[in-house]
């Protein structure tokens, strides 16, 4: 009897331990026509790596917060997919037909292969965007609609689906239709050459009227919910932004504290920090604490030092990084010292660059407008050195006037690194001290230049 009751005891010990949870999937595939070596796998609350080997092949066993929709990309291509805890998932891939290659097996295959048959459908039905936003407003609905009933026909017939999949991504195109519905607003008045175009009055549904921006979840399992919500946040802060950021302050950005979801207000900050931590805003500094203080996305918040880092030094007054002994077009060698004592626009380019390319005749329209003025146009090319001549042959051929001078290092040159120059065309507006007064000027397009230089030289 005591032998057994000793069984029965170390039997109920071992009945009374719990199962070990799964927070773990296993994702494995393989990818052709790609020289990729990772594959990501995120979410709003989540981001990893997976290794890709030389034969294109991949597997992991991945730790996830929750059962969900995640985006898996390679390269610059992306698909969504759907995991649950415990999914034993495989993908195959040609990266140079990507959206029509994928093919899932696996648990979880049926999810999945589902949401890849209706991404390629929507690749189809909008790949002639302008007819399809040029149709009028009875034609653009029955399309929409036809797409939405044709995914709720494909969603009802998949077979033993997980029924959380089923429930949200039932919702999930209704926010599609939802988003087509405002990309047709905002886009028929363009293809059609219809300024100021509205559509009427009955066009949007209530519940598209009435919807706000405030559920997280749906935020992290609707693509189109997600841009809904950033593109109304977005807009609404532009409407009290105005066009001229460079006097953007705190006080303009406080409805971003009332954005209820965390990882909107987290991308509306990431977005807005890429050119609002800026040497060109004078109100840099307390946009950046601003921002670090509202976010919780700790990429967000490197990426905000990085940059004010980068930009402390360049805010008006402080004195300008040189250049030194760049060659010049007309002979010889110049120094941003030879030119103290004059106003100093510095406009930084390349001869592959089109946008600069495009910015040479308002260039040059402000050039004969101050032409008698305290100033000097600078143009620095910085194109490598093995295309000096075709740098030469371009002054030349398009007759560029100001002073034509080409960076000893292109993109390595110390001028280009001390302004944290990333991308081209840039301006720069330097007094005649030697001190900046814009490290992010106007372009010579935007009329605020002008206003910016009359300013200056107090015409």
């Amino acid at each position: 009897m005591k032998r057994l009751i000793i069984a029965l005891f170390a039997i109920s010990i071992v009945a009374c331990k719990q199962e070990p949870k799964v927070d773990y999937v296993i994702l494995s595939g393989a990818v052709e026509n790609s020289s990729a070596t990772k594959a990501t796998l995120k979410n709003a609350n989540f981001n990893t790596e997976l290794s890709i080997d030389k034969n294109g092949v991949f597997s992991d066993t991945i730790q996830i917060p929750e059962s969900g929709f995640y985006s898996f990309s390679i390269g610059r291509e992306y698909t969504p997919i759907y995991l649950s805890l415990g999914n034993n998932l495989n993908v195959t891939i040609d990266a140079q037909k990507f959206d029509e290659s994928i093919s899932y097996s696996g648990e979880g295959a049926t999810e999945n292969n589902y949401l890849a048959a209706k991404t390629l459908n929507s690749i189809k039905v909008t790949s002639n965007a302008k007819a399809l936003y040029s149709s009028d407003e009875t034609s653009f609905k029955n399309t929409i609609d036809s797409i939405q009933s044709q995914n709720e026909n494909q969603l009802h017939a998949l077979e033993k689906a997980n029924e959380s999949f089923l429930a949200t991504e039932k919702q999930n195109l209704v926010y599609d239709n939802y988003l087509m519905l405002k990309n047709y607003a905002q886009r028929h008045g363009f293809y059609t050459k219809k300024e100021n175009f509205e559509v009427s009055e009955d066009f949007f549904p209530d519940e598209l009227k009435n919807l706000t921006f405030d559920d997280a979840e749906a935020y992290k399992t609707s693509q189109s919910y997600k841009n809904m919500a950033f593109r109304q946040n977005i807009d609404d802060l532009f409407k009290t932004l105005g066009d001229d950021i460079s006097t953007v302050s705190v006080k303009e950005l406080q409805s971003i504290e009332a954005i209820k979801v965390t990882a909107l207000k987290n991308d509306v900050i990431d977005y807005l920090g890429n050119f609002l931590v800026s040497p060109a805003n004078e109100n840099m500094e307390s946009i950046y604490n601003f921002f670090k203080n509202n976010t919780t996305n700790e990429d967000t918040k490197k990426a905000l030092t990085e940059t004010f880092e980068k930009n402390k030094d360049l805010v008006k007054g402080k004195p300008s990084p040189q250049f030194v002994n760049y060659e010049n077009h007309k002979g010889g060698d110049m120094s941003l010292a030879d030119l103290k004592g004059k106003y100093v626009y510095v406009d930084v380019w390349a001869t592959w660059c089109g946008p600069c390319i495009r910015e040479i005749p308002s260039l040059k329209e402000v050039e004969k407008q101050f032409h008698n003025e305290n100033i000097a146009f600078v143009s620095t090319s910085i194109d490598e050195m093995k295309n000096r001549d075709k740098w030469l042959a371009m002054v030349d051929e398009k007759e560029l006037g100001g002073v034509q001078l080409m960076a000893d290092k292109d993109w390595s040159s110390d001028f280009v690194k001390a302004y944290a120059i990333q991308g081209i065309p840039r301006f720069i507006l330097i007094d005649p001290n030697g001190n900046i007064v814009s490290a992010d000027a106007p372009r010579p397009s935007d009329p605020n230049l002008v206003k910016l230089l009359e300013k200056e030289l107090q015409m």
